[in-house]
């Protein structure tokens, strides 16, 4: 079972029943996406054309926050999410975020959860989105990317996502100067993602988390 939960800064996020953890932090569920993905992850990239992985779309979050920066800033985006337990469409038309959407936000989002799956579809002229209803575990890159947003539940809820031999196969697919940027700073996070090769920063985290992390393909 799912539950909608309303977060510090209003914004609504999930409770999985099935791994017993938030999608997001109970502190503010879009303060945090957008301090760990947006802020450390794609303002920090310097280039205007990017390719971005993330693992673990949920509810989208991520995906339209990506979306309103690139238009912002007039990036060139491809975005691909894979998601191996979607959200029903029920549930994500009971989130509150169409509160901070304007009208043409709110279209793009409902188009990141009702296009179909394994296709690529142009969402703007500068913005192209495709997921993919996969394992990660089991996923095999085809493309090169420059940012990989890394937001799975926890460690010790999907340890096996965390591993050294995902963190590896990502490096593989980022390309030179390429970042990874995730809400986690363990231990063994951290030594999995030098294993594979990165360098890795621990950052100041958003109200409620000491530290985030990101890794850099140098």
């Amino acid at each position: 079972m799912t539950n909608i939960i309303k977060t510090n800064d209003g914004s609504n996020t999930l409770f999985s029943g099935k791994f017993k953890e938030h999608y997001h932090s109970t502190y503010g569920a879009r303060s945090e996406s957008i301090h760990v993905f947006i802020e450390t992850g794609l303002n920090y990239c310097q280039l205007k054309s990017i390719k971005i992985f993330e693992v673990g779309f949920g509810t989208g979050l991520n995906t339209i926050l990506t979306y309103i920066e690139s238009i912002k800033r007039n990036l060139r985006v491809e975005y691909t999410a894979i998601e191996l337990f979607p959200v029903s469409l029920e549930i994500i038309n009971q989130l509150n975020y169409t509160e901070f959407l304007s009208a043409n936000q709110k279209d793009v989002y409902s188009k990141l959860h009702t296009c179909k799956w394994d296709e690529n579809v142009k969402i703007s002229s500068n913005f192209t989105f495709r997921k993919t209803n996969s394992d990660f575990n089991n996923y095999v890159f085809s493309n090169k990317y420059d940012i990989i947003y890394f937001d799975a539940f926890a460690p010790d809820k999907q340890p096996k996502m965390w591993s050294a031999e995902n963190f590896a196969k990502i490096y593989e697919t980022l390309n030179n100067q390429g970042i990874l940027t995730t809400y986690s700073s363990k231990g063994i996070v951290k030594n999995n993602l030098r294993s594979a090769g990165f360098k890795v920063s621990r950052l100041p985290g958003p109200i409620g988390k000491r530290h985030i992390l990101r890794a850099e393909k140098l």
